[in-house]
């Protein structure tokens, strides 16, 4: 089980947003790559970050920010947000990233997906958003007709790293994750999946470690970590402890 600290990207700042809304956005830091180096002192293992202005651009718009998070940091970094081609994937790649989530893609471009989860083994996840139990798309800003589950089913055979769930009505609103849905999830796949969305505190953590969620390969925190809801510390060491 791997706790994902979040770093969102938006203007060259790390902030959380609300339910994907870009209009409420909370800045938490104006140094990402501070923020990166605070979470790997803090104990954590696999950073997870997003640019956002490139989730809803269509191509990378943060490269700047996550560039100088490689340098601060020595911790594997998976990357989500206008990764669309092979071209800005292999560009990530030499970069430093360890892995880049495709998200927009993987529904309008499923060959792109597996193609790279060819060329790359193990460093390719598919992020899936899902509003009303439809995924939705471009930063979040249309949502298409297909389902996760629909989704996830084409990449089953393809060697994609992991699938990133995120229930859009809960991100940002510490209202907890949704462990139903993406239990539900896991439980039609083969592929490791990534719980996001709403983690709110320590008793998410416990939850992470329930048997039901036993398929899932762990979980996303944003706002907690920033609003200090949750104790990295306790967290780690209850799931080191498990």
């Amino acid at each position: 089980m791997i706790l994902f600290p979040a770093i969102d990207l938006k203007n060259g700042q790390c902030v959380r947003l609300e339910q994907g809304d870009m209009a409420r956005a909370t800045v938490f830091n104006l140094d990402p790559a501070a923020q990166a180096a605070s979470f790997a002192a803090q104990g954590f293992e696999y950073l997870h970050v997003v640019d956002l202005d490139g989730a809803f651009a269509g191509k990378p718009m943060n490269a700047h920010a996550v560039e100088a998070m490689l340098k601060a940091v020595t911790m594997p970094v998976q990357l989500g947000g206008g990764i669309r081609d092979l071209k800005t994937i292999e560009a990530w790649f030499d970069k430093g990233i360890t892995r880049v989530i495709i998200g927009t893609a993987a529904v309008r471009d499923p060959e792109l997906v597996k193609g790279a989860a060819k060329t790359f083994p193990g460093r390719v996840a598919v992020g899936l958003d899902a509003r009303d139990g439809k995924v939705a798309v471009e930063g979040w800003a249309e949502t298409s007709h297909v389902t996760a589950l629909e989704i996830a089913q084409r990449f089953e055979d393809a060697g994609v790293a992991a699938i990133i769930f995120t229930d859009i009505a809960r991100d940002g609103l510490l209202k907890g994750l949704n462990l139903d849905a993406t239990t539900a999830l896991a439980d039609r796949i083969s592929i490791p999946v990534i719980a996001s969305g709403g983690f709110a505190s320590i008793d998410d953590v416990k939850a992470l470690l329930q048997p039901r969620a036993k398929k899932l390969a762990g979980a996303i925190v944003g706002r907690a970590l920033y609003d200090g809801r949750l104790d990295p510390a306790a967290a780690l060491q209850l799931i080191r402890g498990a």
